[in-house]
């Protein structure tokens, strides 16, 4: 793993979400995104070499309208950048540890995710995130 690539925070409300963020960093939102797949709307937040990403639940089914309803607000997810996530899950498999994921899908910001069960790291939910590159 490479670096933290990014926190996740768990928000009700994407659009005040996104003004508390703005002021509290003192940045602009660069990239709003709807992830279909995980029935989410995400904004990002860049400072410095930190990103954060503000996740809102477009499904009352989804992981993170019931993450919500669970813990409340707050942090999900720390994600990390890896090289070549196949050979990150392999190597965290062998490790032992449980992925939610038996093969990467396509996540927000132009990245290839997995998860890796928040059991088997002490309640914290760990992503692992590739950036795809396009020849």
């Amino acid at each position: 793993m490479n670096k933290i690539e990014h926190i996740g925070i768990a928000v009700k409300n994407l659009t005040n979400s996104i003004d508390i963020y703005q002021k509290l960093l003192n940045t602009d939102c660069y990239k709003t995104e709807l992830v279909e797949s995980e029935a989410v709307n995400t904004a990002f937040f860049k400072t410095g070499d930190n990103k954060i990403e503000l996740l809102a639940a477009t499904s009352p089914d989804s992981a993170i309208a019931k993450f919500i309803e669970k813990k409340g607000e707050g942090i999900h997810h720390i994600a990390f950048a890896v090289d070549d996530i196949l050979e990150e899950m392999e190597r965290l498999r062998n490790e032992g540890f449980v992925l939610l994921n038996d093969q990467p899908k396509k996540g927000a910001d132009n990245k290839m995710i997995c998860f890796v069960h928040p059991k088997e790291t002490n309640g914290v939910l760990i992503e692992i995130c590739q950036e795809i590159k396009w020849i």
